[in-house]
């Protein structure tokens, strides 16, 4: 498939990683449908809204459709799957990407310490990508095609940012894992991948607020837009179907198909420090 003819959905893309991914997905054509709950600028702490994101995407080369969806309402996602089933009747690529965070994360202290703010990363994080995948599956199914990509970290397996956070990365990559399971049989595959430290709007605020904690990994951060290279070099690997079902790592995969970051900028993989992808065992229970 050309890029021109690719219909991607790209989860919470009004900033960080969702927009970069969309740009990156937009390179070469193709149409690519950005949610987000913010539309106008100072609407949200962090800069950054769907329709910039828009711009943004056109300016890459492709085809933006900005749509409000707040991931909390079940209501509000069937409608942006009704909307792409009627306006384009396929799916190749949706990219579960929209989570809740919350500064309390990176902040000292222990779970209870904390508000019940951050138990919404269960709710927009790891309930929406089931919801989502859930309406997303039909269309794949159907067309006997379709990648869906779960972005995680390798707080799936290590202390990072607290129970919260670490409990909605590893449900995404089971996510991934048992999906494929289902999938797999209509030649649709379903992945999770392991970003580095990426260089967003929230990063900066975070390297510009804790410099001696986050100043040093500014340097080995990704670009938001690296991991949608990667995804678009995974929609077009004619063996995806034999990487279905797994974690990976986005610095290891650039490997497998020779990407590099802006600049050239080869991202090192944090395997060593952080640990290993968990391999889903073979055993199918039905």
């Amino acid at each position: 498939m050309s890029n021109k003819s690719r219909v991607s959905i790209v989860t919470g893309a009004s900033r960080g990683a969702g927009r970069g991914i969309a740009i990156a997905l937009a390179e070469g054509g193709g149409t690519v449908y950005i949610t987000g709950r913010t539309e106008k600028p100072g609407e949200a702490a962090l800069p950054g809204t769907i329709y910039e994101t828009a711009e943004a995407v056109k300016a890459a080369g492709g085809t933006a459709i900005p749509v409000r969806v707040d991931h909390a309402d079940d209501t509000q996602v069937k409608a942006l799957f009704e909307q792409v089933e009627a306006e384009q009747g396929r799916l190749d690529i949706l990219v579960n990407n929209v989570c809740y965070i919350d500064d309390q994360l990176i902040l000292p202290g222990g779970f209870w310490e904390k508000t019940l703010d951050l138990a919404k990363i269960l709710d927009v994080g790891l309930r929406s990508q089931y919801v989502a995948s859930w309406y997303a599956a039909p269309m794949m199914v159907r067309q006997k095609s379709g990648l869906m990509v779960f972005t995680s970290s390798f707080g799936s397996v290590c202390y990072m940012h607290g129970a919260a956070y670490g409990a909605q990365k590893a449900g995404v990559d089971k996510f991934a894992a048992d999906m494929a399971v289902d999938l797999k049989d209509y030649n649709v595959a379903a992945v999770s991948i392991w970003m580095g430290m990426l260089m967003t709007e929230r990063s900066k605020k975070a390297i510009a607020e804790h410099p001696e904690t986050y100043g040093q990994l500014a340097e080995m951060a990704e670009t938001p837009e690296f991991t949608g290279h990667l995804i678009a070099a995974l929609h077009s690997d004619p063996d995806l179907m034999s990487l279905t079902g797994q974690t990976l790592i986005g610095a290891e995969l650039a490997d497998r198909y020779g990407l590099t970051d802006a600049g050239g900028k080869k991202p090192i993989s944090h395997r060593p420090f952080l640990g290993d992808p968990r391999v889903a065992h073979p055993a199918i229970v039905r």
